[in-house]
C-alpha cells in the first residue's frame, strides 16, 4: 500500500517560531498552500483520508479533498502534545534535545518523543492490516518525523530533526 503523508498548511505560530496551540487553524497563506496542494494531487485517487483531530490538519484535509473521499479522524495522528510549551518561543527548548529519541530531558508537561512514536507506530501497524491501495494522511511535522523514523529508522545519534514543511507531501510504501 502507498501512504502519502501531508503536513497541514501554515499557521501563525509556524511563522512566529512558537509552539502551536492545540486549537489553532491555518492562516491565509496556509489556505493558499492547501489549495495549491489540492491542484498538485487532484489526479491522485486515494481510497481514504486519515487525519489528525486538530483543526489545522482537518481544515487542510477538507481543502485538499477534491474527490470528496471519506476523512477518518484518528487521535494517534495528533501533533506531539506540547503541554505548557504551547505559545512559547521554540528557542525556549534545545531543538536537538527536544526531538532526540533517547532523551529524558523534559522542558515542562510536553509529551515524550517515545510516546508520540508509540502512537504513530500503532497507527501504521493497524493501517498495514487494511486493504487499501493508496491512503492519504494529513497531520503534522512531529508526525512526519515519526513516519520518517518508522520507514527509515532512528538515526544513530537519536536526533529527529527531519520533518515535512507546511503543505508538503511525501510518499511511503507500507
Amino acid at each position: 500500500m502507498k501512504v502519502f503523508l501531508v503536513r497541514h498548511g501554515q499557521t501563525d505560530t509556524n511563522i512566529n517560531n512558537l509552539y502551536n496551540f492545540r486549537g489553532e487553524d491555518i492562516n491565509q497563506k496556509g489556505i493558499q498552500q492547501a489549495e495549491d496542494l489540492r491542484e498538485k494531487i487532484k489526479d491522485m485517487d486515494f481510497d481514504i483520508i486519515y487525519c489528525s483531530p486538530l483543526l489545522r490538519a482537518r481544515h487542510t484535509a477538507e481543502i485538499i479533498n477534491s474527490k470528496n473521499k471519506e476523512i477518518i479522524i484518528d487521535d494517534r495522528l495528533e501533533e506531539r502534545k506540547h503541554g505548557n510549551l504551547e505559545g512559547k518561543p521554540i528557542e525556549c527548548t534545545e531543538r536537538e534535545i527536544y526531538w532526540s529519541y533517547p532523551t529524558n530531558v523534559r522542558y515542562g508537561t510536553e509529551e515524550t518523543v517515545q510516546s508520540l512514536f508509540e502512537r504513530v507506530n500503532d497507527f501504521l501497524k493497524e493501517l498495514k492490516k487494511k486493504d487499501y491501495d493508496k491512503v492519504l494522511v494529513v497531520a503534522h511535522k512531529g508526525i512526519s518525523r515519526a513516519f520518517h523514523a518508522y520507514f527509515e529508522g532512528i538515526p544513530e545519534d537519536g536526533k529527529l530533526l527531519l520533518g515535512l514543511e507546511n503543505a508538503h507531501i511525501k510518499e511511503y510504501q507500507l
